[in-house]
């Protein structure tokens, strides 16, 4: 990023152009220009394509763009597991406590960030929900992964944003679970009894049918390779499903939210 943005401070020098004037000329205030610039902002793709035409760049901020390396866009610790979740054929997600970062809008995922600990700064917030944003399309690809989820019902209590975030991300929720290959579930709070106490945790195959598994913590990730591992972590993935809800219920359950709005 912070190499895109001195591109773009030096395309805009050649211009004759300050960044006053540049800035002037997108629509958007000085200080956009000179966050872009120095790495702190990232560069969206409508406002890539406007400096490309202000700045006769030929396509060349576009082309930056689309290949933007990743080691710019995730922490360290989680690089190795968007690889594998670029590539996957299948995958099985847990979560108990926020919606998985593949079903989040971006107003939802602008919340989960702001609440962040320590506070994250108001650029810091735009560059991981890009690239979270970016990382959906692989459930629109024209052959996507296998996809399960089985999501806490505690996820769908909590109103995290706020009242318009909350049933956006809701109706987001139920069109992801008419996607054809994606399964959703939601398990219901009161059980008296829950396979997934230890945690959430993600199972992954990849192209060669390895089976892989992903848990998370603060500030640090595992993959998991160890064959009995991943078939233990397997064997609880199989035991929450059959105490969700199937996912014809969690459709079900959605449209009753969706119209107590």
């Amino acid at each position: 990023m912070k190499m895109l943005g001195a591109q773009v401070a030096a395309l805009r020098r050649a211009a004759g152009l300050t960044q006053r004037a540049l800035a002037e000329r997108l629509l958007v205030d000085e200080e956009t220009v000179a966050s872009i610039e120095q790495g702190r902002r990232p560069l969206k793709a409508d406002l890539g394509a406007s400096l490309d035409e202000i700045l006769d760049a030929k396509g060349v901020l576009t082309a930056a763009l689309e290949n933007m390396p990743e080691v710019d866009l995730f922490p360290r610790w989680a690089e190795e597991y968007m690889d594998l979740e670029r590539e996957a054929i299948a995958l099985s997600w847990y979560d108990n406590q926020v919606l998985p970062g593949l079903l989040q809008t971006e107003a939802y995922a602008r919340a989960v960030f702001s609440n962040d600990v320590p506070t994250l700064n108001e650029d810091d917030v735009a560059i991981r929900v890009a690239a979270r944003m970016g990382r959906q399309e692989i459930l629109h690809r024209k052959s996507p992964p296998r996809a399960s989820f089985v999501i806490s019902e505690v996820t769908l209590i909590d109103r995290l944003g706020g009242d318009e975030v909350y049933f956006e991300q809701l109706s987001r929720l139920r069109e992801w679970a008419g996607l054809p290959g994606v399964a959703l579930q939601v398990m219901p709070v009161g059980r008296d009894f829950h396979a997934g106490l230890a945690g959430p945790f993600i199972l992954v195959e990849t192209p060669d049918h390895q089976r892989l598994a992903y848990t998370e913590a603060p500030r640090s990730s595992q993959i998991i390779v160890d064959p009995d591992e991943v078939a233990h972590l397997e064997h609880r993935y199989a035991m929450l499903r059959s105490q969700a809800l199937n996912p014809q219920e969690t459709k079900g359950l959605l449209d009753r939210l969706l119209g107590e709005q």
